[in-house]
């Protein structure tokens, strides 16, 4: 639900969803850990899973 943004004796503004987005300095750190994690940890199961068998001497 958009929230009205006071700006004076005029009508009430709507604030844009994107703006709202980024003023949440929470969220943004929570998606920021959640892709790191996430990009590492499939990153490093991927390693794992191609890497070639080995010879054993």
């Amino acid at each position: 639900m958009p929230q009205p943004v006071d700006t004076g004796p005029q009508s009430p503004e709507i604030m844009p969803f994107w703006q709202r987005f980024f003023d949440n300095i929470h969220l943004l750190m929570g998606l920021g850990i959640l892709i790191m994690v996430v990009l590492y940890t499939g990153w490093g199961l991927w390693e794992i899973l191609t890497m070639p068998k080995a010879t054993l001497p």
